[in-house]
């Protein structure tokens, strides 16, 4: 009996003793898996809509167009109310959110060049270095899905596949190298030749179907290594072949295309939450910050391929009350809604009104990730700024855009504090906004602060530097 006793007390010690060493085993597991999951790097996605207005987000006063998951989204992170894209056309805007080079120092400056007599499209420069070439040193695997409009389409370097990116799904248009017409619904995977077709009567919308491309990539990627993933959507940029058969406010009595418009930005909102949705089943929302934003101002006026859809940048008040549009420099055109989730690190429901635009991008990124950004950029971090430390400010933002041969399509405009200073060129004057009173740019105070036009002409004058294909970079003054 006594001998059973000491046999039972041994076996009940034993067990103890390996349920204690099991516990301390998932004990120092979990411990181990924290801390990777600390220390690894976050992922980084970057989300652009095209041409999507200042006030066409809820979060932004939008009253009619619903878009509750960005909405919610802006609600547990940050919400900037003075973000610039980096100008008021699509590849110039996009080019100096690649580079961190404003459009005075960036190699493009419109949405075309001039080539003599003609007029084509301007890639990047090799010299130019853009964010996943950037990343390449940290360690980064890159995607890049959508709207690339950065390249030629007879140059596959050009493209963002041979930018640096890892897996790149791009649209293209124009003549290709044996100079026949591309579609631009056809989607590029790795430049593949054999490349996918947008059928848009078997998807929601074009983002439904390049969605499915970033699920993919996100199930295919490799695991050990963090990520960037570029979405460039589509939305709400003029398009004629979308939403036929998902106009979700047809109980409106609103014209055809305001209504597939307003259906084409709520469908985004689905897309971008459905994104949300892969990212945290697969455990890798917590180390990923988002940023959300758009390319520049909202489009206005008739379709360029059926021109009896037409569509005002008034009629959902896109701008949100503020003066200008798409290929405007003032504030319509180039100030844009801005979203950044990270959680655990920025504190829900901050407001910012820090003054910072697309040049800021590069050296955020770089900042998070460890990563080196170019020495001879524009942008400044705005890290501090989304963990409430101490931000560096710009002393001033410059923009300009050049578009056609003729001096008319070549504007400028600079901001230096409360200052907003906007030149069209073909009319060779300065025109003077004081934003802190006068956000809509109403009222013109060039001749009340003469000295103020002198300090802001400065600026236009000195950051913009002459480069080929752009006949009126270096600037349009007369003396």
């Amino acid at each position: 009996m006594k001998l059973l006793k000491l046999l039972s007390l041994f076996i009940f010690g034993v067990l103890v003793l390996n349920s204690c060493r099991t516990d301390k085993k998932e004990s120092e597991t979990k411990a181990q898996a924290n801390q990777t999951t600390q220390t690894k790097k976050p992922n980084i996605i970057l989300l652009l809509a095209d041409d999507m207005g200042y006030g066409e987000l809820g979060v932004y006063g939008q009253e009619i167009i619903k878009t509750p998951f960005l909405d919610d989204l802006a609600s547990k992170g940050m919400r900037f109310t003075d973000f610039y894209a980096g100008t008021a056309v699509c590849s110039p805007s996009r080019a100096v959110l690649m580079t961190g080079l404003h459009t005075g120092h960036v190699s493009i400056r419109g949405n075309k060049g001039q080539f003599g007599n003609k007029s084509d499209r301007v890639p990047l420069r090799k010299s130019e270095t853009i964010i996943p070439e950037m990343l390449k040193s940290a360690g980064y695997q890159s995607a890049m899905i959508g709207k690339w409009h950065l390249g030629v389409p007879n140059d596959l370097s050009t493209w963002a596949k041979g930018r640096g990116f890892d897996y790149a799904v791009q649209e293209q248009w124009g003549k290709n190298i044996k100079g026949i017409e591309i579609d631009e619904r056809i989607h590029w995977v790795n430049n593949n030749q054999d490349s996918i077709l947008y059928e848009y009567d078997k998807y929601k919308c074009l983002d439904e179907f390049r969605t499915n491309f970033a699920l993919q990539f996100l199930e295919e990627k490799e695991d050990d290594k963090p990520f960037f993933l570029y979405m460039s959507y589509r939305t709400p940029h003029a398009n004629e072949y979308e939403v036929r058969k998902n106009d979700l406010y047809k109980d409106k009595g609103f014209p055809e295309y305001d209504r597939l418009y307003a259906s084409r930005v709520t469908m985004l909102d689905e897309q971008i939450e459905r994104l949300f949705n892969t990212l945290e089943q697969r455990g890798e929302l917590d180390n990923t910050i988002v940023i959300f934003t758009s390319d520049n101002g909202p489009w206005t006026g008739s379709h360029r391929f059926k021109k009896h859809l037409k569509h005002s940048h008034e009629f959902f008040k896109s701008s949100a009350g503020l003066k200008g549009y798409k290929r405007d420099l003032y504030e319509g055109g180039i100030r844009e809604p801005m979203i950044v989730y990270w959680k655990g690190k920025i504190k829900a429901g901050q407001v910012t009104n820090h003054p910072s635009g697309f040049i800021d991008i590069m050296p955020t990124i770089a900042e998070i990730t460890g990563a080196k950004a170019p020495d001879n950029i524009d942008g400044i971090s705005f890290l501090p700024e989304l963990l409430n430390k101490e931000q560096k400010k710009h002393d001033h933002l410059y923009w300009e855009i050049q578009e056609g041969k003729s001096v008319k399509g070549f504007k400028q405009a600079a901001r230096k504090g409360k200052w907003k200073a906007v030149r069209n060129a073909n009319s060779y004057k300065t025109e003077l906004y004081d934003l802190e009173k006068d956000i809509y740019e109403i009222t013109d105070l060039s001749f009340q602060y003469p000295e103020i036009v002198d300090e802001m002409n400065i600026i236009l004058k000195t950051e913009s530097v002459k480069i080929e294909h752009y006949p009126y970079s270096g600037g349009v003054f007369k003396e």
